[in-house]
């Protein structure tokens, strides 16, 4: 009997491919046997990427998701997908009184904005299946856990996940399901963005039940909201914080 989890024959589009959550999540997905497009702006990053994935059909879309004109011509040369996993993200940590239009609009561009457009190219193109599943990565900043100069990044994951409950809704007469995963603070590369000692990361750990997380935690839920297993899911968000706000 096949597994509801099973991703066989499925073509998915993972952004944010190079590193990070979208490493993991399609290092996860080949393996249950999904075909992957790797998206991300260095190739060789994403080439390491490609050389970690079981089996065979795997590509790239080299894009810089912040260029429309670029977008645009890298859709159109994409097969019809499957699934779609939105995981290119950028942090920035910046006090309220020094937020900066400029740094508001590179946060807002990558996060929120670049997300919404390769979106709507993949449906004006008719790139996207009926029954696929997209999945936005957001994060607990997203109205659940407040930190000090985070409001930038703590925005635009919220708008992420408002503008994703309500392509749910508009979406689902395709059957095409769309969800949201939330993540608290993960091990990936852009901790280091934090600049944070050592000493200082293992004191922030301790809010945490479970400790830190690890890609490979988020991207596990990733690959089940592809699946069969979550048929019946939509519009929803999933919170994966490692007990962070239990608290």
């Amino acid at each position: 009997m096949k597994s509801p989890f099973d991703l066989s024959g499925r073509h998915i589009l993972i952004t944010g491919g190079s590193s990070g959550i979208g490493r993991a999540a399609a290092v996860l997905c080949a393996q249950q046997g999904a075909t992957v497009t790797l998206g991300g702006r260095d190739e060789e990053r994403l080439q390491q990427s490609l050389s970690l994935l079981d089996g065979e059909g795997h590509d790239l879309m080299c894009c810089d998701l912040t260029h429309p004109d670029k977008v645009k011509d890298c859709v159109a040369q994409l097969t019809p997908l499957d699934g779609v996993v939105h995981a290119a993200g950028v942090q920035l940590i910046c006090p309220t009184r020094n937020i900066t239009d400029e740094a508001a609009q590179m946060v807002f561009d990558t996060n929120y904005h670049a997300a919404v457009r390769l979106t709507t190219d993949l449906l004006a193109q008719k790139k996207i299946r009926r029954g696929a599943s997209l999945v936005f990565i957001s994060s607990v900043a997203a109205g659940r856990y407040a930190e000090m100069g985070n409001a930038i990044y703590s925005s635009s994951k919220a708008a992420l996940a408002s503008y994703a409950r309500v392509l749910a809704l508009e979406l689902s007469h395709r059957s095409i399901r769309v969800n949201t995963v939330s993540p608290a603070m993960v091990r990936t590369p852009m901790v280091g963005q934090f600049e944070l000692t050592p000493e200082q990361l293992a004191s922030d750990e301790q809010k945490y039940p479970l400790g830190y997380g690890r890609p490979e935690d988020v991207a596990a839920t990733v690959a089940f909201l592809l699946s069969d297993g979550a048929r019946w899911m939509t519009g929803s968000d999933l919170l994966i914080d490692g007990g962070l706000t239990l608290r």
